[in-house]
């Protein structure tokens, strides 16, 4: 039997609600490989120590843990950058997997991490969709980008942590790496990135419940090494699931782009995000309809493929504007170009100085 870290997490929070979490005693930082745990203990005495690890080898040994090891810091001290490991770590669940099981609860007050003060001026946007396959990666990564070029520092959190696309969307290959314990996003286009794709092997699927994203969510917060951004793009899972919520929670202050095609269903579906963001007193930039039209390269026509509308109606329901339509269609780039990648569009292209638009009608909203 392989013991996954959820089990893992579970056993030591047992240990925990036996008496020690009663003392101040708390942990994080879960890692499973190669039939040991490691984690991170806070606030535990020098007295307390061996019994704690007592009792946690014994709850852990059934799972088929031969080793536990802790590491001891005090409660107030930073956080270790085990909960977000580098290259090499397996699928979450089961070896190495990034995320926390300790005391990162809470609202975005709760979390040590600079983006996150009052002061930092760092403007959040998350890029929402009713449902899948409407292009909200697509237009998350070219808006990114697009603000890159306007001399903007940008970062994106991929928090579609089922559906993660946005590494393969930028043609980003290496994985970051951990400098004091702090975990360095990689930087395409003059994007700094962070996503849940770094952490798993061979595309395997996540099957976390709710809760364990939240904590993933917050990760991607205080365990990496962001510097200075002026936006922070947030590519969240379609609908209005739990790490919609999270991110309601954690950033109260964020902006909202909603992604929709021209189909009417698909409007009428990413209405109910917008009407989440409205319930939480998030403002909705604006909408973004994606695949608009097709247009012939040989006569120049427009052809609307999937119907017409549904993005202005979308921003009439949500009492926004409609901030760009963007044609359907794939980015001209080759393999063999040093900065390839399979959807980022090239500023010279019409597609590109779409984006270059919508780009400037954000920092006209936010700024």
């Amino acid at each position: 039997m392989t013991m996954t870290r959820e089990q893992a997490i579970e056993a030591i929070e047992s240990v925990m609600a036996g008496g020690y979490g009663a003392e101040g005693i708390s942990f994080r930082d879960v890692m499973v490989r190669d039939r040991g745990v490691s984690l991170t203990v806070l606030g535990a005495s020098a007295a307390a120590q061996p019994a704690l690890e007592a009792s946690l080898r014994e709850a852990l040994a059934p799972l088929g843990a031969d080793t536990v090891h802790c590491r001891y810091r005090d409660e107030g001290a930073p956080a270790a950058g085990g909960a977000a490991a580098p290259a090499g770590n397996a699928a979450p669940g089961t070896a190495g997997a990034a995320g926390s099981g300790g005391p990162v609860q809470g609202h975005g007050a709760d979390l040590i991490s600079p983006l996150l003060e009052p002061g930092s001026g760092v403007q959040f946007i998350a890029v929402a969709s009713g449902k899948g396959g409407v292009g909200k990666s697509t237009v998350t990564v070219n808006l990114a980008v697009a603000l890159a070029r306007k001399g903007k520092r940008v970062g994106i959190i991929d928090a579609d942590i089922y559906g993660f696309s946005v590494p393969d969307m930028m043609g980003i290959e290496e994985r970051p790496e951990v400098v004091n314990e702090r975990v360095i996003p990689i930087e395409r286009f003059g994007v700094k990135v962070m996503s849940m794709g770094f952490f798993v092997e061979d595309n395997s699927p996540i099957v976390w419940r709710g809760p364990m994203l939240g904590k993933m969510l917050r990760n991607f917060f205080q365990e990496i090494e962001w510097g200075e951004l002026d936006y922070m793009l947030l590519d969240l899972p379609p609908g209005t699931g739990d790490v919609a919520l999270d991110v309601h929670q954690i950033i109260p202050h964020s902006k909202e782009i909603i992604v929709t095609t021209p189909h009417a269903t698909a409007a009428f579906v990413a209405a109910r995000a917008g009407a989440m963001a409205i319930t939480t007193k998030h403002e909705i930039i604006g909408v973004v309809e994606n695949m608009s039209y097709f247009q012939s390269a040989s006569t120049g026509e427009k052809e609307y493929v999937f119907g017409r509308g549904g993005g202005g109606r979308l921003a009439e329901t949500l009492h926004c504007d409609l901030l760009a339509q963007i044609p359907l269609g794939a980015p001209d780039n080759h393999p063999s170009e040093p900065d390839f990648s399979p959807s980022i569009y090239k500023a010279d292209t019409e597609t590109g100085q779409l984006y270059l638009e919508l780009a400037d009608s954000v920092l006209t909203r936010c700024e």
